[in-house]
Formats: structure tokens, sequence, C-alpha cells
């Protein structure tokens, strides 16, 4: 029984990352769904203060208590703010402000080169050659699958800096958790982390409401107005019980058990997996390219996850 228990366990870990990526990619699905009717920190505001309450009324079901001291709560309201209200807050502003979606890919999806040149810069040698070779294939990969969507926006100062700082929040998040979050139980990490990000984004949203005209949303414009249209009401659902819940949870279990390296590399996948389900549900154009970036985004990640860990330097 044991043995079949440990063989369950290995392939639940083998699954996370997968599923993971796939939970990830519907983010850019649900923000086009949403992102017509409504402000969009408005609705991340929402979003985090729902996801915080979703999470209050797990932990006190299932019995988990929330992380302890002080300094553990600032360090996870930090990654909150960083990873959640930064990152989320810049890529969203950054869409609605005309930045094409596939150049606001292009440019998150620099993360694992600038989480691997910072560790390369401040830990020498953490980076393997095999580690490289695969990121390079992977960076490849993605623009080969965004980079037929490139002139379908319009890049301006402003969009294009929300864009950089979503980049920069992540990266920092990301390695800002590695360094200094203790290992925690997900739910109770996520919840502070979120308390953090709504504590961050709720004076934007409120400003955004105050200086923004309201009225009904139209698909392009910029209002303080909600239309609480049945897409708009799915992808606020999805957004708390799938995205935040979820996806959330993982990526914060992931970062507490992989590499900060290994762990971005798998942000590589979500462009080829966003295209296929727009694909799948707008219809949009899945030629070769994007299939052979897909392959290539693929090899780059296995590449980076299974490259061995460099030799301590010797003295």
């Amino acid at each position: 029984m044991s043995g079949a228990v440990a063989a369950d366990a290995r392939a639940w870990l083998r699954a996370v990352p997968l599923l993971f990526v796939l939970i990830w990619a519907t983010g850019f699905v649900v923000a086009r769904f949403g992102m017509p009717h409504a402000p969009p920190l408005g609705f991340l505001a929402l979003r985090f203060a729902l996801s915080v309450a979703v999470f209050a009324v797990w932990m006190r079901l299932a019995g988990v208590a929330w992380p302890r001291g002080r300094r553990q709560w600032a360090h996870l309201a930090v990654t909150g703010v960083l990873m959640h209200a930064g990152y989320l807050g810049g890529v969203w502003v950054a869409v609605k402000l005309g930045l094409g979606a596939g150049l606001a890919a292009l440019v998150v999806g620099l993360q694992p080169v600038l989480t691997a040149l910072w560790l390369s810069w401040v830990q020498s040698g953490s980076v393997s050659r095999q580690a490289w070779l695969g990121l390079a294939l992977g960076f490849a990969g993605l623009v080969l699958v965004v980079g037929h969507k490139l002139g379908h926006g319009e890049a301006g100062a402003v969009n294009v800096a929300c864009a950089l700082l979503a980049l920069l929040a992540i990266t920092a998040g990301t390695l800002y958790q590695k360094r200094f979050v203790h290992t925690v139980d997900v739910r109770g990490a996520n919840a502070v982390q979120l308390l953090g990000a709504l504590a961050a984004l709720l004076p934007l949203a409120v400003l955004e409401a105050m200086l923004l005209p309201s009225g009904s949303p139209v698909p392009g414009a910029w209002t303080s107005g909600w239309d609480w249209h049945p897409e708009l009401i799915g992808a606020l659902v999805w957004s708390v019980a799938v995205l935040t819940l979820g996806g959330s949870s993982l990526l914060t279990w992931l970062i507490q058990r992989g590499g900060a390296t290994q762990v971005t590399s798998l942000l590589y996948l979500v462009p080829p997996v966003t295209a296929v389900m727009a694909w799948a549900l707008f219809d949009e154009a899945l030629g070769p390219g994007v299939l052979l970036g897909f392959v290539l985004s693929a090899v780059g990640v296995a590449m980076v996850v299974r490259a061995p860990a460099p030799a301590p330097c010797q003295a």
C-alpha cells in the first residue's frame, strides 16, 4: 500500500507543473472576456477581496492556521504586492492602454532570462550552460508564438512601461519569496499575499473610479463603469476560483520546492498554451510557426528543469 501511495505522490508531483501552466494560461482568456466590461484595477481589487474571503473560509474549514510572526507576514505582504498587484496590475493596464497581447506576453516572457541573469550576477555559476541553452530555446519559441501578433497593438511609452513594471514585479516577487518566505501552508501564504496586494491596489482602484468617466464600458474604452455582463461574471468567478485559488497556490508551492530559474522557465509554456486556447475558443490562427514555437518552448523548459546543479566553486 505504501508503494502505491508513493507512486501516486510522484505522479502528482510530475503533474503539478503542467497543471500550473494550463491554469496560468487561462489568465489571458479571462482578460479577454472580462476587460471590456470593467475597469482593470477595480476588477483586480474585487478579485483580491473575494479571494481573501474564500481563502479565509477554506482555512477555517480545514483547520489551517494563519502564518505566525510579524516578519513572516511582512515578507508575504511584500510578495503579494509584487506578484499580484504589481504583475497583474501592470499587465492589465498595459493591455487596456492598447498594448498588443502578443507584445505584452513577449515582455513578461522575459522573466526566466531576467531571473537567470540576476542569479548569475549574485551567485556566480548558479545557472548551468544547459540551463542557458534551454532558456535561449524557450525564448526563441516564445518569439515564434507571439511574433505574428506584434503589429496588432500600439506600443507607447506608458503601456510598455506598465508591461516592464509587471515583468520586474513578478521577477522580484519570485526571487524575494524564494529568499525570505519560509515554507508555510500555501493557503495561509496566499491569503496574506492577497491582503497585501489588496491594500496596495485598493487606493488606486478608488482613484480610477474617481478620475475616469462613468457609464457602460465600450470595448476598447477605459471607464470606471461596470457592465455585469455574463462574460464579466464568468471571468470574475474563474479568476477567483481557478486562477487565484488554484494557479497562485500552485505557483507558491512550486517556488517553495524548486529553483527560481526552473520555476520561472515554466512561464515560457504559457503563451503557446494560450495560443491553443485562443484557437479553440476564438478561432484564432494556429499556424506552423506557433506549433514550432510550442515545441521549442517545451524542449527549452525541459532542458532547464533537468539541468544539473553546477558544482560549487573550489577555493
